[in-house]
């Protein structure tokens, strides 16, 4: 049979893609913005001091550095857009380059200033900030400046770094490139016997086929591709690796993760309870591993036999017309103000649906503090995806009422509760089809998919957290990253993690090289606290009436105005205590155990 094509990205209707013309009408608009943005750069650059002298000259320089990052981040977000949707085109590479050389003019233009913040002092910044009304605006953004005092380098070593901007990029651009574009993926036979080409996104919708055949067949196509470029992907991830530990030493920090959590203001104790938390509640992953297994009805369960749902629903088949109306309900909790939010996403066009050929692979939200947020999905016609679609309205909401909330100094939010209301939406989203449903075939389906998403992103996204510090660990102590190397450390975790009566199967060792977010610099982590964080929120939203909801809104209009421990304390979740990750390991024992009855 022939084997179902991709459609290229002219075939795919314009009301599935996103409008990047709200962004700039047309290409002469995002040049000329260029042309404008490095016209400030370099206005800026020539303005360097080493330090301020009086508050107006502090609060010029600091609406000068602000205004510039403002502008760049429209362009540079409309560059990585266009080009996400068709990697190959080289009108679209060739502005993203441009936008990337631009980031390097743009880092170098205010290397100076959080130098010149620092010098100046906090005693006279504190001073100047009570007397003058119209500075006291920046006041959370001077300090976070003034933060960096001791992890800074002299000017000119920071805008000999800040040149090198594109440089430390390369690996993850390299792996983008890789991974999306250039592996030659084969074609699988699907279930009804079709002939299909592999990508990234079908990957995941073949593993939950009910036929083992299927599932064996894309898994072990899969990697043979990743084996082939396993040295590759070596040299990628180990540059990357090397790029940020050069980070962290050069500016005095003990490790690369301890300038991640720093930058962050997120303490070292967080990132170590979730760990110890996660290894106490190892038994509860394993035995939905035994329960996986005995539902299977297999003597050895394999890796490819990890994402078959446990059970099978009545409608496997959600369209993206069908999951929009599925959002509507499950997050009707939230109030109109939310729904109205979504409505505008879906009427005008914030969400590029359709997987098209040469398209960037998984899901995310975008854009820009003057510019909608923007949804990439690969759409697939499944409960997982309607899960994806209400994981990233999360995001794209809390950042249209953060921006409109807050002055753009304070307009983006720290990474660490970036997960949250994405994860928020899902547990919602999990807890209305649950109680909506007398069918037990249907609530085993929903079970199923939810303890599969807690396996995915509490247990495995720690996984990878620890991989993640490990690899940063011994190439700080002068280990070879190479590809045999990262491969027995990864096999040995993903063992530790399932168990034994899941089947070590030499292919997973090679999973490290498919997953982009090890370029992310410690990030991982956060989907694993921001989901624990997310069920204790649902369940405040479901039963705390509008107090609960004023809380929540209170947390997705606060932006960066705090640091993020203190944002999370306001909508009633303690995240630097070990509760919150005890109640949502509670949560998933009690489901578990509820599957375990309906099997």
């Amino acid at each position: 049979m022939t084997a179902k094509a991709l459609p290229k990205r002219s075939e795919v209707d314009p009301q599935l893609t996103w409008d990047l013309t709200t962004i700039f009408a047309n290409q002469a608009d995002f040049q000329a913005e260029l042309v404008a943005v490095k016209t400030l750069a370099q206005q800026l650059k020539k303005t360097a001091v080493t330090k301020f002298i009086s508050a107006n000259t502090l609060q010029a320089a600091t609406e000068q550095v602000l205004q510039l990052n403002r502008r760049f981040e429209k362009v540079r977000v409309f560059a990585e857009l266009q080009n996400d949707v068709e990697t190959t085109v080289p009108s679209t590479q060739a502005a993203l380059v441009q936008t990337e050389q631009l980031d390097n003019l743009v880092s170098e233009a205010q290397a100076w200033y959080p130098n010149a913040v620092v010098a100046t002092g906090a005693t006279l910044i504190t001073t100047w900030l009570k007397s003058y009304p119209s500075l006291q605006t920046y006041h959370r953004f001077l300090e976070l400046n003034l933060r960096a005092a001791g992890h800074l380098l002299p000017v000119n070593q920071e805008q000999l770094l800040a040149q090198a901007t594109q440089i430390f990029n390369a690996p993850e651009k390299i792996f983008n490139q890789l991974d999306s574009s250039d592996l030659p993926f084969p074609t699988v036979t699907d279930e009804q016997g079709n002939r299909v080409q592999l990508s990234n996104g079908r990957y995941g919708l073949l593993l939950e086929s009910t036929q083992q055949a299927v599932r064996a067949e894309t898994f072990h196509k899969t990697y043979e591709v990743y084996q082939q470029f396993q040295n590759t992907f070596a040299t990628t991830l180990g540059s990357q690796v090397n790029a940020n530990n050069f980070s962290a030493r050069v500016h005095h920090f003990e490790s690369a993760q301890a300038q991640a959590l720093f930058e962050n203001e997120v303490p070292q104790s967080v990132f170590d309870t979730l760990i110890t938390e996660v290894h106490r509640h190892l038994p509860l992953l394993q035995r939905y591993v035994a329960l996986r297994k005995r539902f299977l009805h297999t003597e050895q369960l394999h890796m490819y036999d990890m994402y078959v749902p446990l059970a099978t629903s009545p409608q496997t088949k959600y369209t993206f017309a069908e999951a929009k109306q599925l959002a509507r309900q499950a997050l009707q909790v939230l109030g109109p103000t939310y729904q109205q939010l979504m409505e505008t996403a879906f009427k005008q066009r914030w969400i590029d649906v359709v997987e098209n050929e040469n398209k960037r692979t998984g899901a995310y939200s975008s854009g820009s503090y003057d510019t909608n947020p923007f949804i990439l999905l690969n759409w697939q016609d499944n409960l997982n995806n309607v899960y994806t679609l209400v994981h990233e309205m999360g995001h794209s909401i809390h950042s249209a009422m953060t921006r409109k909330h807050q002055p753009y100094q304070t307009g983006d939010y720290s990474i660490f509760v970036a997960e949250i209301a994405s994860t928020t939406n899902e547990n919602l989203l999990t807890d209305y089809l649950l109680e909506h449903t007398t069918d037990d075939n249907l609530k085993k389906y929903i079970l199923s998919l939810y303890l599969e998403g807690f396996k995915g992103t509490i247990f495995r996204q720690t996984q990878f957290a620890e991989f993640e510090k490990l690899i940063h660990h011994e190439a700080q102590r002068g280990t070879p990253l190479t590809a045999s190397q990262l491969n027995q450390w990864y096999l040995q975790l993903n063992s530790q993690y399932y168990g034994p009566d899941l089947q070590a199967d030499p292919e997973i060792q090679l999973e490290w090289a498919r997953i982009p977010h090890f370029y992310y610099d410690f990030y991982v982590y956060q989907y694993a606290t921001g989901y624990a964080a997310a069920i204790n929120l649902a369940e405040n939203l479901e039963t705390g009436g509008q107090t609960a909801r004023r809380q929540y809104f209170n947390y997705l209009q606060a932006g960066n105005s705090k640091a993020p421990l203190d944002i999370m304390k306001m909508a009633g979740v303690a995240m630097d205590q070990s509760a919150y990750l005890t109640k949502s390991f509670t949560q998933f024992e009690k489901r578990l155990a509820a599957l375990e009855k309906l099997i």
